[in-house]
């Protein structure tokens, strides 16, 4: 059974609140609880409360203002999405309700069930991902304290012992050392977190904004544009996290190697079938392989999400149209995989820390990413006992190679 949305219509306008009700009525597949209070005071009551999924402030009320509310409530800690509601379009009004915290602004005049379904669930959504950094951010936190109670611990033993005291610096310098990585990495986190986050979720907000005012028939292809960029969006956000967890799992000894036995040929096509889709406009992957023997033992999922990774880097750093190579050969003891793209390519200056965690090149400019992609590919290759090896020329494109045993064992 679908979960009921609760909402708070905070509005000193019994009228509106039946025009609003009449509104949530006639949203297809009906899953909305509409509740009402009619002052600024109750209002706060409620969001204090915290018994609502999503709360719906008029611009006035009485002689306070929706703006008034919206930052009071954010300020005294609310992460509940805020929707303004205004009698009519003003775009000093918008500015203000963004820069106050509302995660959207509706005016009243054009509001209608498609445009008020839509901005409750990208308001809710977007809630949910600043959760889920806030999430994680309170997590490395903990990590940090963590780590901290165990070099106070260090530092209580060594006080009280001379026997251990060469082998209790070095636990203590180690303790350090791993202490100031994790300060790093967490500053690293939130610097990267907050910028790569800012631009899809302003994406999604704007275009969510801009979609409502094309309601006329003729609009569609404007729609389309917009709902693309909004998928388009997603899917980096998605992407984004998907490293931010897969590092740390890695991280924390959580991804093991599981081999069985594999037809790297048929592996090959049904990998590109999978990314064809997310390929830039007319891109598309040629696949080659050498040798009469196509049988590899290894783990498929790792494989799998490391060739994803290379292949989507090859995507995304090279222009609309180029194709991408991916070839595999296998000899009486090695299977190699290569993904070669005609892209912007890799600065010589930069080859020596390609795969440290956060390094991105200089000159990757604009494109998005985390830093954290051939990090997570070059320990997925390690777990497989396998090494990874890359060339590349600076705006003529890169080759990334795998060197995979063939059965249990490592490449030497």
């Amino acid at each position: 059974m679908e979960e009921v949305i609760k909402i708070l219509l905070i509005d000193d306008d019994e009228e509106d609140y039946i025009i609003t009700q009449d509104i949530i009525e006639d949203i297809p597949n009906k899953k909305y609880l509409l509740e009402w209070v009619n002052s600024y005071e109750k209002g706060k009551e409620n969001i204090d409360q915290a018994k609502h999924d999503i709360y719906l402030v008029d611009y006035r009320l009485g002689i306070n203002s929706g703006l008034e509310l919206i930052r009071e409530a954010i300020g005294s800690g609310c992460t509940t999405p805020l929707i303004l509601l205004t009698g009519q379009g003003d775009q000093e009004i918008d500015e203000k309700a963004m820069k106050a915290g509302a995660a959207d602004y509706i005016v009243k005049a054009t509001l209608n069930p498609y445009q008020l379904e839509r901005s409750i669930r990208y308001s809710i959504e977007h809630a949910r991902n600043l959760k889920q950094i806030r999430q994680l951010n309170m997590d490395l936190e903990r990590r940090v304290e963590q780590r901290t109670q165990d070099l106070e611990l260090a530092l209580k033993k060594l006080e009280h012992t001379n026997e251990n005291l060469k082998r209790a610096e070095k636990e203590t310098l180690k303790a350090l050392e791993k202490e100031r990585e994790l300060n790093t990495m967490k500053s690293k986190f939130v610097t990267i977190a907050s910028h790569e986050f800012r631009t899809p979720l302003s994406t999604i907000l704007s275009s969510a904004s801009l979609i409502a005012k094309y309601n006329a028939p003729g609009d569609e292809e404007k729609r389309q544009k917009h709902i693309s960029r909004i998928k388009s969006s997603v899917n980096n956000l998605t992407g984004i996290l998907n490293d931010f967890l897969s590092i740390g799992k890695l991280e924390e000894g959580k991804v093991t190697n599981d081999p069985t036995d594999i037809d790297i040929r048929h592996f090959s096509e049904e990998l590109i079938e999978e990314i064809t889709p997310m390929l830039k406009e007319g891109q598309h992957i040629i696949y080659t392989h050498q040798g009469e023997n196509s049988n590899l033992h290894t783990d498929k999922q790792l494989l799998k999400n490391a060739l994803l990774n290379l292949l989507s880097n090859a995507s995304k750093y090279s222009e609309a149209g180029k194709p991408i190579e991916l070839s595999s050969s296998i000899t009486d003891k090695a299977c190699m995989i290569a993904v070669t793209d005609h892209g912007i390519g890799i600065p010589d200056s930069d080859k020596q820390h390609l795969f440290s965690r956060f390094y991105r090149a200089q000159n990757v400019t604009n494109i998005q990413g985390t830093g954290l992609g051939l990090t997570i590919v070059k320990r997925y290759v390690e777990l497989m006992s396998g090494i990874i090896k890359f060339n590349s020329e600076i705006n003529k494109g890169s080759t990334f190679t795998i060197m995979l045993p063939l059965a249990i064992g490592k490449i030497r």
